[in-house]
């Protein structure tokens, strides 16, 4: 496995172990629909919540969450809609976007609670943490 791919699941386990701490219901791990994938799908107290997972070894120039650029979040929004609909939920839902930066423990944690709402607009509410 390439570093980066070996860096990245190790990204999502440390993104998982940290919203189960918050007592998240995690429901699916990389989910597909078709060409496109939620890196994690969980229940947070009856709301559905979709979460990219970007992992990055340090930041520089290019954040972390700078990745989860306007095309990701549309192909985000098309996938959770696939997601409702194949459950056949009709639930409140949000998007959250998890950065992990670090090569090993502990990893700088942050957590950008409904980063953006399905017309794209940018919220504000982030958690920031080593875990």
């Amino acid at each position: 496995m390439a570093e980066h791919n070996r860096l990245g699941a190790l990204g999502e386990e440390v993104a998982c172990r940290y919203l189960s701490s918050l007592d998240y219901r995690l429901l699916d791990r990389n989910w597909r629909a078709g060409h496109l994938e939620v890196d994690i799908i969980a229940d947070n107290y009856g709301e559905l919540v979709f979460v990219e997972v970007k992992t990055r070894s340090r930041e520089g120039e290019f954040t972390a969450l700078g990745a989860v650029d306007v095309h990701k979040q549309r192909n985000l929004a098309v996938a959770a809609e696939a997601y409702m609909q194949e459950h056949y939920l009709n639930c409140s839902y949000r998007f959250d976007v998890i950065t992990v930066v670090g090569e090993q423990e502990p990893f700088e944690v942050t957590h950008y609670i409904d980063a953006y709402s399905v017309d794209l607009t940018r919220r504000k509410h982030y958690i920031h943490k080593f875990y």
